[in-house]
């Protein structure tokens, strides 16, 4: 703990880190005060239905990508999902469509061309989910609308404010990935994700002092290791890497001599990340679709798939959680694109002829790991519906796995990381190792 203090007190030493530090906390707390800001003509007070259907399926994800916004109906209810959505989209095009296959490769003004066309896409997305997110909100909680006030009238103003704020936390995430720590969007996401966790776990925790769950305290801090070597696994599945050795040709100009270093491709075991989760949510949540605008009743299969906990479910959604994590690889990777771009830097990996066979290789190894790190995830992904079996409660089991944990330990890994880099360009131990100085203790080089 000695260790760690020192550390922050280090960071704060560094006037470039303190201000980057400070800005990402001040743009943080502008984000959530902002999710507590209801829409102009709601009732807070009047929302419980609305509240009430967010304990399950897309709802739910939806919610916790806006840090409860969502549920609240705030003027941040719609949160960063349309700008994922937007990217998910033009990454899907850049594999598909010669035209940004060719912006990609220019460089730099490719990439900033894609950028524009992601906006261009999350404002049209955002027009769309805005009125489908208002109109849900009349159905499910049409009593909170405040008197005198028309739905018609009500829904082009709030149409325009629920874009422009997930426009404005767009910028937000922007602002702190230049001038703050860290990724700003994925920073954002996981405030929002972290600041239910105090709620979810006094929830657990009054729930098994007043006996209302079996088990009492010895069960809770059961659940705290668990939870504990879960967050170590995901730990694992993140970092995890395979590294092929990548041998440069020698050149020699002159009397100088270029080349003949020895490199690595670090693969990682799981590409995808948490896309595969997403994208098998989305199809989870066509059964609660189909229930909500079906007058007949509901047939056993239907029931069995709208239950998070049942065996169909969550059999279902391995195997959908594994298709798309083969595919969601095989669209952000391309062997035979790396093969090239290796061939033309007079690079090769040792045993392998360049080209196809250096493409094939790629391919092999890259398949290899896809495969377990496929099946390790789709664990974590079903791990809150096995809480659920141990009557852990839905807010704190989520924690358990699914998105929010990858989530969670991705973006602090990687704001770890670049909290690490200011350190150790300073001469200071990062967070990762100690919070001694390495040299001239209490001197920072600026």
């Amino acid at each position: 703990m000695k260790k760690f203090i020192e550390t922050l007190k280090n960071c704060w030493k560094i006037e470039d880190l303190r201000q980057r530090l400070l800005i990402t906390i001040l743009f943080t707390a502008i984000y959530r005060f902002g999710s507590f800001v209801v829409l102009p003509g709601i009732n807070p007070t009047l929302l419980e239905k609305l509240q009430a259907q967010t304990k399950g399926g897309l709802m739910s994800l939806l919610d916790m990508f806006s840090g409860g916004a969502f549920s609240h109906a705030s003027i941040f209810a719609l949160g960063i999902m349309p700008y994922i959505s937007a990217s998910i989209v033009l990454q899907i095009l850049a594999v598909a469509v010669p035209y940004f296959q060719k912006m990609q490769r220019e460089g730099e003004s490719g990439h900033k061309k894609i950028n524009w066309y992601t906006r261009v896409l999350t404002v049209v997305i955002l027009l769309f989910q805005a009125p489908s997110y208002l109109l849900n909100l009349k159905v499910q909680a049409g009593g909170a609308l405040a008197s005198g006030i028309d739905w018609t009238t009500f829904m082009i103003p709030a149409t325009i404010i629920l874009a422009a704020g997930s426009m404005f936390i767009l910028w937000l995430g922007e602002r702190i990935t230049d001038k703050g720590v860290g990724n700003g969007i994925s920073l954002i996401i996981m405030i929002g994700i972290i600041a239910r966790l105090p709620q979810a776990l006094i929830q657990e925790f009054s729930n098994r002092v007043s006996a209302a769950i079996g088990g009492g305290i010895v069960m809770l801090i059961i659940e705290i290791i668990v939870l504990y070597a879960v967050v170590c696994a995901a730990l694992l599945l993140v970092q995890g890497t395979r590294k092929i050795p990548v041998q440069y040709a020698k050149r020699v100009v002159g009397n100088k001599q270029y080349g003949g270093a020895r490199q690595y491709i670090p693969l990682k075991l799981f590409a995808a990340n948490v896309m595969p989760i997403i994208f098998a949510q989305a199809l989870m949540f066509i059964p609660l679709a189909i229930v909500q605008y079906s007058s007949d009743n509901t047939s056993s299969v239907l029931q069995s798939l709208m239950n998070t906990k049942s065996l169909a479910y969550n059999c279902i959604y391995v195997f959908l959680i594994i298709v798309f994590t083969y595919f969601y690889t095989a669209i952000t990777l391309n062997p035979t694109q790396m093969a090239e771009d290796m061939k033309r830097n007079n690079g090769f990996i040792p045993g392998v002829k360049p080209g196809k066979d250096t493409a094939d290789y790629i391919d092999t190894v890259m398949s290899r790991l896809t495969g377990p790190g496929a099946l390790f995830i789709a664990f974590i992904a079903i791990m809150p519906a096995l809480a659920g079996y141990l009557n852990v409660a839905d807010a704190f089991g989520q924690f358990f796995g699914g998105t929010s944990l990858l989530i969670l330990v991705g973006v602090v890994i990687d704001t770890l990381q670049q909290i690490e880099s200011h350190l150790m360009m300073r001469h200071y131990d990062g967070l990762l190792n100690s919070g001694h100085t390495r040299s001239n203790a209490g001197v920072a080089a600026y």
